[in-house]
């Protein structure tokens, strides 16, 4: 290095160094929750939020009249109000924080739209986004060990899948209650011993390969996640799923499979789980699931309801086993519906302002934030983008929403830079 490059790097070295502590300083800080394990309720299909969580001014699909389908009810809160049939849940409103003004700008694509409600991101032809579950596995890990980090109780797709961050970060999946996850589950036919002799030919096979692709770090994630799972096929996990050990007043409180669901989300978060998605779009109940055109409106009650008992059913069953603080509830859908009724009397999407319910987690609760017009379609008062949501589950968790990961070299911000909705910690 020549006199004049060394000049000239000491001088850029002392001009960084006197900015670091303002550059430290400048570092947004966020709140640090205590919650340690998610139940991530999602109603997919598109809920529509004035007739749930924001009720507005009563409309007729009949005169073609915009607004609520449903007549609006006082909760536990003073002046916060919620759909009639979601009474349960109103009378435990302050464990409640409503966020109102949720929003987004993918409005006729379910996928997509779920894709965003799931990764805080657009879809991508560049990266493979993680799911805020493989995020939240990543960066917490199981709560302890017997039960996976990551529990999906839906059907598996991409969107809720580790992306870049690899198959250690994926799912356990199962689609009822009755057999707990089909993967894990060993036939009949199948004796101990010779699934033993199965075990002791895969574990060869896989340290052979290994031995081969040592430097692969996709292999590994598929390797540590076959580990994984043979652990959980012969261990206590399994037992989670035997619901009938629960006493049958608190099975039949929770109502049908749904709720069902939700009560095995408690039993999973008591052996170690950390995050778990509870699907909720069970088609047969009205024939359309949450995804109302049409005739769906008329029946959307049905879901409504059972949504309401097994939801305040999950609350006062945390609350009692003690788990309610440290349980975070996110109550989410891909997005809302318009007041406006369509020509069969359903409703459309609407993506611009819905409602994503959040419950426990240690959050200062009892409070709908956020406010939208008349009608529920225009936002007036602070707006929460996905990312927002996002950075506010992550806090609930302990988990900074600032933080860079990495697909490869590439840094990616955990949340997009988004903010949390900071009332519901200080």
């Amino acid at each position: 290095m020549n006199e004049m490059n060394r000049r000239k790097f000491l001088a850029t070295a002392a001009t960084s160094a006197a900015l670091l502590p303002n550059a430290l300083a400048a570092a947004p800080k966020f709140p640090k929750g205590k919650a340690e394990h998610c139940i991530f309720i999602w109603l997919g299909g598109g809920a529509c939020h004035v007739d749930t969580w924001d009720p507005k001014r009563k409309g007729d699909p009949k005169l073609k009249k915009a607004g609520s389908y449903y007549d609006a009810i006082d909760t536990s809160v003073p002046g916060v109000q919620v759909c009639e049939h979601l009474k349960h849940c109103a009378g435990l409103m302050e464990h409640f924080s409503l966020l109102r003004t949720v929003n987004h700008n993918v409005i006729d694509e379910h996928a997509a739209a779920t894709n965003r409600m799931h990764t805080g991101r657009p879809t991508s032809g560049t990266i493979v986004y993680p799911s805020i579950g493989s995020v939240v596995a990543h960066e917490r890990g199981k709560a302890a060990d017997g039960a996976p980090a990551y529990v999906v109780m839906g059907y598996p797709n991409l969107t809720r899948g580790p992306g870049f961050l690899g198959a250690k970060h994926g799912y356990v999946y199962l689609t009822d209650t009755e057999s707990g996850p089909a993967g894990l589950t060993r036939p009949k036919e199948i004796s101990s011993a010779r699934q033993s002799n199965r075990d002791r030919l895969l574990n060869k096979l896989r340290g052979d390969y290994l031995k081969r692709n040592a430097n692969d770090t996709t292999i590994a994630g598929y390797n540590a996640a076959i580990t994984e799972a043979q652990s959980l096929a012969g261990g206590e996990f399994m037992g989670a799923f035997d619901l009938k050990s629960e006493p049958a007043k608190l099975r039949n409180a929770y109502g049908g499979e749904f709720g069902q669901r939700c009560l095995l989300a408690r039993r999973l978060i008591q052996r170690g789980a950390r995050f778990l998605e509870v699907s909720f779009n069970l088609n047969f109940i009205n024939g359309t699931g949450w995804d109302t055109h049409n005739d769906g409106q008329l029946k959307q009650h049905i879901l409504i309801q059972q949504l309401d008992q097994a939801l305040a059913t999950l609350i006062k069953d945390l609350k009692t086993t003690k788990l309610l603080d440290k349980t975070l509830i996110v109550v989410s859908s891909e997005f809302g519906r318009p007041p406006e009724f369509d020509a069969g009397g359903g409703r459309g999407h609407y993506s611009k302002a819905f409602t994503v319910a959040l419950a426990g987690g240690g959050l200062r609760n009892g409070r709908a934030v956020g406010v939208t017009d008349e009608l529920g379609k225009v936002i007036l008062e602070k707006p929460v983008s996905v990312s927002d949501l996002f950075a506010t589950i992550h806090c609930a968790l302990g988990i900074n929403p600032h933080k860079n990961l990495y697909a490869g070299e590439r840094p990616v911000p955990i949340t997009d830079h988004g903010q949390p909705v900071r009332e519901l910690f200080e």
